[in-house]
């Protein structure tokens, strides 16, 4: 890509990458061609902002302008770029002029962005008595291409930012003509006449109007008449006209704008009010950026943190990177960042009671400078033999770029140049297709031709075009080889995932045709900062007339910084000259070393997993041994001489641990009755459950023995026991015969031998409850009556 005239020159963010690559070892110097290192930083850009303050404009619309001034001159990225301000109405009487300029062209450095912070404030003064309500276009444009023209650094960009909200009116200036129809008419030609002198000085022209009232043919006038080349060769970054509805979106707008004819990017953050916590996000690819904050308001205070939380300096260093703060004082402010963190930033905003009402808005505008690395396979090719060309790129702070997407749309070609032929261009491409390995891993590939003629010194440069991007311009070289080389080599580098401090393998193999040893020296290229590579061994001596393989290894330092690695590795033969023989990319990737959680997680969460699976086992076998032992439903007959006396249902939540205690309650008076009690109470008898579900009993005073559901068993003084278990089939009865004695008759019922034996009484049973809270105790007659008290038992002789 060969941009016309002046363009060439101008800065990419998105934009032409001169990017040579490394033909030779950057190692080998005395196989590169000296060169003059690249200025660090973005490369610097002049413009002007010109303001429309004629009487069309209301107040709120002028400090929405002057806001959006100053969000540019803040907000720039280079701290050699230089900026002005200019206000402008018309001429109407005398005293008065179109212009007035109230920010000079000032280098933005952290003193100068100061001061242009504090001298755009000027704009929002209007003065009747020295600037007239028109709209002077022509007068414009030409101060600011004045000012702009100062400069002797033709590779410098020179842009004009031009903000207003309606069309040329010069109807009441005298200096146009005699009237008001030929003024506007030699108003339009001075503006034509403007414009090509801005075209033939390389000034760009950017309009921004905004309302309802804009002549947006004068506006597309002014976008085309001026420079039309570009930052880049890209649709984007040719000068064009916007129009939006109203001046609220002028800042947003104008930033956009400038972000395009500055060929860098815009990242639009979130919206408060203060306080709040606002955020915006910088993309690993930057390597340079503002981030801006329109406060509106200069009583709120800005506090800025880290993607990693941490809290950033205003002014100095921090963690590989440099701060540097401007415009506190005033309506709008930056943070210029050099190397940022990409990531999510956040920023806090506060302000004191009555300063609140309004939203602030953060933004960030950035470009990434990107270092280059190229091979060429072969890296000294003869005249007329093809060559494979590979670009990859990666920013300062060594982040190899490998998304695709961040250099979405982008553009890349090789220009070959050299005595003896005319260059030549291929195009790079990053599709998959050969020679190109992998599709969309940032690595672009082409193949050319040397030409015939070509003889002596190559220099390879590649070029890119993409939104946000400019480069390095290392020129660096190669030669052409004439005949069959003694020495041929070829590297390979193993691909591997690694942590800090780790070691990779790779091979070199040589080809000897000499008649004497060649030594071959091993250099690394381009290395990331922080990665501390290292090579061993350093030189390989190739026996005469033989093919030597041998294996070397890379060791990476400790503070090796993660994800892919840049660089590469290059032989050279220290015997021919320093010729280079073969170059590889470094094909590595750094991951964090594994924690104790990493290495472990597996077997802590098996293990887990088991424990849980025992605990489970467990818990429902105990279940089902609770269960087991459970006297729920268990009911205790008590009888006398097969007579039954009293009955007691064993309910939920009385059977502890598998064990019920109870008493015989002896009243004096009253029939014995079932009493629940608590262990060791006096008289107190004990039954209960094993895990394999018998039944034991331990009376009062007597040992412990087994009882079968169903069957009596003494317990005291005559007293029996029978106690019927819900799950022993043994303790139900059969239906017919439920409530009767174990002799088979109903109690109370005399039959058979029983009728002519002389009647032994009984005791009455009124209804009762089985809980022994619900019983009434037995009592006689507390009322004197002659009555049996209710829920008592009386003896009757006479049954």
């Amino acid at each position: 890509m060969q941009l016309r005239s002046k363009a060439g020159a101008l800065v990419m963010a998105g934009a032409l990458l001169a990017l040579t690559g490394p033909l030779t070892a950057t190692a080998t110097e005395s196989a590169r061609a000296p060169a003059a290192a690249a200025a660090e930083g973005p490369d610097p850009i002049d413009f002007a902002v010109v303001v429309d303050q004629s009487k069309s404009l209301s107040d709120k619309d002028l400090t929405r302008e002057v806001e959006a001034a100053a969000l540019l001159s803040q907000g720039e990225i280079s701290e050699r770029s230089r900026a002005a301000v200019i206000g402008f109405g018309s001429s109407e009487k005398a005293g008065q002029t179109a212009v007035r300029e109230v920010c000079g062209l000032t280098v933005a450095d952290a003193a100068g962005r100061q001061r242009l912070s504090d001298c755009v404030q000027e704009l929002s003064r209007r003065d009747p008595r020295r600037t007239g309500p028109g709209t002077d276009f022509p007068a414009a444009l030409s101060q600011a291409v004045d000012r702009l023209s100062e400069s002797t650094d033709e590779a410098t960009p020179k842009v004009v930012f031009l903000l207003t909200d309606g069309k040329l009116d010069v109807r009441d200036s005298p200096e146009y003509g005699t009237d008001a129809a030929s003024r506007q008419a030699n108003g339009a030609k001075r503006l034509t006449e403007a414009l090509a002198r801005a075209r033939r000085e390389s000034v760009q022209v950017w309009p921004l109007g905004f309302g309802g009232e804009i002549d947006r043919a004068a506006l597309t006038e002014m976008a085309e008449g001026g420079f039309r080349n570009g930052c880049a060769d890209l649709p984007g970054a040719t000068p064009r006209m916007r129009v939006v509805d109203s001046s609220t979106e002028i800042d947003k707008a104008l930033q956009e704008t400038f972000a395009a004819a500055r060929c860098a990017q815009i990242a639009h953050g979130t919206v408060g009010k203060p306080p709040a916590d606002l955020a915006v996000t910088i993309p690993p690819i930057a390597t340079d950026g503002s981030i801006t904050v329109s406060k509106h308001d200069p009583k709120v205070s800005v506090t800025y943190y880290d993607p990693s939380g941490r809290k950033v300096p205003t002014q100095g260093a921090f963690d590989g990177s440099t701060f540097e703060a401007s415009g506190q004082d005033g309506p709008v402010e930056a943070l210029r960042v050099k190397n940022p963190l990409p990531g999510r930033w956040r920023v806090r905003v506060e302000a004191p009671e009555g300063h609140r009402d309004r939203e602030v808005a953060v933004r960030a505008i950035w470009q990434g400078r990107l270092r280059s690395a190229v091979t060429l396979d072969p890296a000294a090719p003869r005249a007329g033999e093809q060559a494979v060309v590979e670009i990859r790129m990666q920013t300062r702070r060594g982040v190899v770029v490998t998304d695709a997407r961040q250099l979405a749309g982008v553009k890349v070609s090789a220009r070959l140049s050299g005595s003896g032929f005319a260059p030549v261009t291929v195009k790079l491409a990053d599709d998959g297709r050969a020679p190109d390995q992998r599709a969309d891993d940032v690595r672009f590939t082409g193949t050319l031709t040397v030409p015939a003629g070509a003889s002596g010194d190559l220099e390879l440069t590649t070029q890119m075009a993409a939104p946000g991007v400019t480069a390095d311009r290392r020129p660096l070289h190669a030669r052409v080889t004439s005949g069959t080389p003694p020495v041929t080599a070829g590297l390979t580098v193993d691909r591997a995932t690694v942590h800090p401090g780790a070691t990779v393998g790779g091979t070199l193999d040589v080809t000897n045709n000499d008649s004497g040893p060649h030594t071959l020296r091993l250099a690394l290229e381009d290395q990331a900062p922080g990665s501390a590579l290292r090579i061993s061994p350093a030189t390989v001596t190739a026996a005469p007339g033989e093919r030597t393989r041998a294996r070397f290894t890379l060791s990476l330092g400790p503070g090796t910084p993660l994800g892919e690695v840049g660089g590469s590795v290059t032989v050279v033969d220290t015997g021919d000259d320093g010729r280079v023989l073969d170059t590889s990319f470094l094909d590595l990737r750094v991951e964090a070393p594994p924690t104790w959680w990493d290495r472990w997680s597996g077997a802590v969460i098996g293990g887990a997993a088991l424990l849980l699976l025992l605990a489970v086992i467990a818990v429902i076998r105990l279940g089902a041994r609770r269960r087991r032992r459970d006297l729920v439903g268990v009911q205790l007959e008590l009888s006398m001489e097969g007579r039954s006396l009293d009955e007691l249902t064993i309910r939920s939540g009385q059977s502890t641990g598998g064990e019920f205690h109870f008493t015989v309650d002896r009243a004096t008076g009253a029939a014995p009755s079932l009493q629940r009690s608590t262990p060791g109470a006096p008289g107190s008898h004990r039954l209960r459950r094993t895990g394999g579900g018998e039944l034991l009993l331990r009376p009062h005073q007597g040992r412990e023995h087994a009882v079968r559901a169903g069957e009596s068993t003494g317990i005291a003084d005559g007293l029996e026991l029978v106690v019927r278990d819900r799950r022993s089939p043994a303790g139900r009865p059969p239906r017919g015969e439920r409530g009767r004695t174990r002799t088979g008759r109903a109690p109370g019922v005399r039959t058979g031998d029983d009728a002519r034996t002389p009647p032994r009484g009984r005791w009455s049973r009124p209804h009762r409850g089985n809980d022994a809270a619900d019983r009434p105790r037995p009592g006689g007659d507390p009322a004197g009556t002659g009555e049996q008290a209710a829920g008592t038992r009386r003896f009757d002789p006479n049954f």
